[in-house]
């Protein structure tokens, strides 16, 4: 195994008590989120208590200030441990940059400590029912009605839609000129006209609450405009790089653990008077998924440190976010096969982990997008 030389010591003292964290606190009740559907709110705040919500927000708004690895060292022992589906990381390293890049002091002082301790739950409305990815042709508007905004539309897809307290919704503020009309508006989730439907059922993911949302003459002061009308989609370009960078740490670091739990398993599952690893083709599979693995993770690494120094691409981390998600579903198909029939019952952590793991092709642009912002890059 190359050793990983991204973390210094504070950061691997800090993993140790998240993976404690998560081990007595998360994995015990897991299970019953799933069944649920959500995750409780009190859970929210018992993370935030523990510092694993927020960790990049400065210590002027309540956060503890440290860098980007704290918050990928959250995602990748939430991966490791099989609990894909609770959104920390989406409240945390996906959300949160939009106030502390972009918000005015206000919004500030008025969300980050909240967001911090688990006491506000965020989330960002860009899906419509009549495109996913295309975000230029959102048709959800925000006109302008003396000092506020009067909104209608729809969005769809929408993870955390039906606990979020606050909503950062991509509009558009001008419908006249395309991408130029874009904004972010925040829209609280006790806003009249404002409604949530039911919660969508979805295949994997099963702790995280996803819905659709309706805004019917939804009126919020223009002080809630998150950076300047018309800049919305430059906003969203900029901070997506950071999100896709997301993807890919959640996608290694689940493969990462599918193959650990593939090993065990083919060590102790006999067969045949042997057990399944002395099988020559478990281990010629295992050993191919470990070395791509492995190659992914050097590289993913790779762009933490590029992100970290403001250096990382957004057609890099398109290329990142494509090519570790097809892997983590290449792992996850070919590890739940060497489980066999066990592979399939949602009481192993592999079943879960292969269903969850589909989603990741999708979530922050699909592979579709992905291919188009690499082509363009290549050939300017």
């Amino acid at each position: 195994m190359i050793p990983r030389s991204l973390f210094d010591s504070d950061h691997e003292m800090f993993r140790d008590s998240v993976r404690r964290y998560i081990a007595s606190e998360i994995m015990p009740v897991y299970r019953d989120w799933e069944h649920a559907g959500v995750v409780p709110r009190d859970a929210w705040a018992k993370a935030g208590t523990a510092g694993l919500l927020c960790c990049s927000v400065p210590e002027a708004y309540g956060g503890a200030g440290g860098d980007f690895r704290y918050g990928a060292i959250v995602i990748e022992e939430m991966a490791r441990a099989g609990a894909t589906a609770p959104t920390f990381y989406l409240h945390s390293e996906i959300i949160s940059p939009y106030f502390v890049n972009h918000g005015t002091e206000e919004q500030k002082r008025r969300w980050l400590p909240r967001m911090v301790g688990g006491e506000a739950i965020v989330a960002v409305a860009m899906s419509e029912p009549s495109g996913g990815s295309d975000l230029q042709n959102i048709k959800t508007q925000a006109i302008r009605d003396g000092d506020d905004y009067v909104i209608n539309g729809q969005k769809v897809f929408i993870t955390n839609g039906i606990t979020a307290d606050v909503i950062v919704l991509a509009c558009k503020t001008d419908p006249s000129v395309g991408a130029r009309g874009v904004s972010l508006i925040l829209v609280e989730a006790d806003r009249a006209g404002l409604s949530r439907g039911k919660p969508l059922e979805k295949i994997g993911s099963k702790a995280q609450d996803t819905a659709e949302l309706f805004f019917n003459d939804v009126r919020v002061p223009a002080t809630n405009l998150l950076g300047a009308e018309g800049k919305g989609f430059y906003i969203l370009m900029t901070e997506l790089a950071q999100e896709r960078l997301v993807q890919a740490i959640r996608a290694v670091a689940a493969a990462e653990a599918a193959i650990e739990w593939t090993i065990d398993y083919a060590q102790s599952r006999k067969m045949f008077g042997q057990t399944l690893a002395d099988f020559q083709n478990t281990q010629f599979k295992l050993a191919e998924l470990h070395a791509a693995t492995l190659s992914q993770r050097v590289f993913v690494d790779r762009c933490i440190e590029l992100h970290l120094n403001g250096e990382l691409s957004s057609a890099d981390a398109a290329v990142a976010k494509m090519v570790t998600t097809e892997l983590q579903g290449r792992v996850m198909d070919e590890c739940l096969q060497l489980f066999g029939g066990w592979g399939y019952m949602t009481e192993y952590p592999i079943a879960r982990a292969f269903v969850d793991a589909r989603l990741t092709r999708i979530g922050g642009g699909s592979i579709e997008v992905m291919k188009q912002i690499i082509w363009r890059s290549i050939v300017s």
